[in-house]
């Protein structure tokens, strides 16, 4: 099966659909390297959701403005390294949530 596209996908919607993309892959691929980045994309947003949640809060004190610009960018530039690494058929796992799964 090729998975080529379903990772482009999975990476690609970060930008549309963060959660509901990979749990829909999840559930209908068999390749348990696709699976694997369905949760690490799924564990992504939670984890940088946070963050700049907390960053957001502690924008009040003006301490978080740096961090929320820096999640912000890791936010926007880990998929697009993602599905560039899809493109070129490289495997790829999300620099925050390797280690969890």
């Amino acid at each position: 099966m090729e998975t080529k596209g379903i990772r482009i996908l999975t990476h690609a919607s970060a930008f549309f659909a963060p959660y509901l993309v990979p749990i829909i892959v999840f559930f209908i691929t068999n390749d348990e390297l696709v699976k694997r980045l369905a949760i690490q994309a799924i564990l992504f947003q939670i984890v940088l959701g946070i963050l700049i949640w907390i960053s957001i809060v502690l924008s009040i004190l003006l301490i978080g403005i740096p961090f929320l610009i820096i999640f912000g960018l890791i936010w926007f530039v880990v998929p697009i390294l993602g599905i560039l690494a899809a493109i070129r058929d490289e495997h790829y796992e999300y620099p925050i949530v390797k280690h969890f799964f």
